[in-house]
């Protein structure tokens, strides 16, 4: 149980989310409004009814499992509209946990139902972003994901209309979905292209996959930050090639435990991790499909796995550092974030 000084810090310090799915946050009075706009009938009448259908139940059992409950709100999120209002109140949430900076990531291939392009999903999307930017104080910038199910030239586009926002809101690039069924290997040419293009590079890897995943995006596909990368472990020499290069993990507790990377908290290996000098960030991943928030997630790991004030201060700092920010505004969110902690 945390003492009621540990409980103030951790609420109130001021905190980094790397990982930050935008279709993942969506609140349920959001589908509810959004259904009602759209036209689209919902299976209930509540907002209570209607969170098993967004948020996964305890006994979720795979990545797979986890991935479906996104179904459910894609549909909802096809016009300007809603893309903007999503992205805004993504903004709003975390500013409520004391984030002083996100990077909210989103699949804008996946927002083309009702006539949409990739490019203007995006541009929508870092409108709400700006407009919670100028609401609520947060700094906030875009990742744009490639899916793995999706075809090269799918991706190659998506990949281009990021190129097309790189300095107006947008920061990087990623490859998310079914990482079992698609490995990282098939897809060096789509990220050659992001190289080529001068865009930074983050890979979901070692999460429903083994290490050699983790290995390939860093080494052919170019990542310079791994999301999850929990079974790195699982390879001694990989993980020596991650710590020796300072790749950031963008790690995601309580959904790691959900989706199964590992099986419980007694085998989650982030103390382990940090021990090791690994460079670890705390992040969130999807807070409506896990039930979760950046507050929560410290939480868990300092009553879990006894972190200290100072570990606490480290992990938050290490998102600082790995942030997509360009230099002159990341020293000054680190200024920003000392004087804040000091204050603590």
């Amino acid at each position: 149980m945390l003492t009621g000084r540990i409980t103030d810090i951790v609420q109130k310090m001021p905190k980094v989310d790397l990982h930050l799915h935008l279709d993942g946050c969506v609140k349920p009075d959001t589908i509810m409004i959004l259904a009602e706009e759209q036209g689209i009938s919902l299976p209930v009448t509540d907002k209570e009814q209607l969170l098993p259908y967004l948020q996964v139940a305890e006994n979720c059992s795979s990545l797979t499992q986890y991935l479906s409950k996104f179904d459910f709100t894609v549909p909802f999120l096809q016009t300007a509209e809603a893309l903007q209002r999503v992205a805004y109140e993504a903004v709003e949430q975390s500013a409520g946990h004391y984030c002083k900076y996100i990077e909210v990531r989103f699949a804008p291939q996946l927002h083309r139902d009702k006539g949409l392009s990739v490019d203007e999903a995006i541009f929508w999307v870092i409108e709400g972003l700006k407009q919670g930017e100028r609401r609520f104080g947060v700094k906030v910038r875009v990742i744009a994901i490639c899916m793995r199910n999706h075809s090269a030239q799918a991706n190659r586009e998506v990949i281009e209309a990021a190129a097309n926002y790189m300095g107006k809101g947008l920061v990087a690039v990623d490859l998310a979905g079914d990482e079992a069924s698609y490995p990282a290997a098939n897809f060096r040419d789509t990220f050659a292209l992001a190289r080529k293009l001068g865009i930074p590079i983050t890979i979901h890897a070692g999460e429903a996959a083994g290490p050699a995943n983790i290995y390939e995006a860093i080494t052919h596909l170019g990542a310079v930050r791994i999301g999850h990368g929990v079974r790195v472990q699982e390879n001694p020499a990989i993980m020596e090639i991650i710590k020796e290069r300072r790749i950031p993990l963008e790690m995601c507790p309580v959904s790691n435990i959900q989706t199964k990377a590992v099986t419980d908290w007694d085998m989650y290996p982030i103390k382990h991790y940090f021990d090791q000098g690994l460079i670890l960030t705390i992040n969130t991943d999807n807070p409506t499909v896990s039930g979760t928030n950046i507050t929560e997630e410290y939480k868990i790991i300092t009553e879990k796995f006894g972190f200290t004030v100072p570990d606490l201060v480290t992990l938050v700092m290490n998102g600082v550092d790995a942030s997509f920010l360009e230099a002159n505004e990341k020293q000054s969110l680190k200024l920003e974030f000392e004087q804040l902690i000091g204050e603590l």
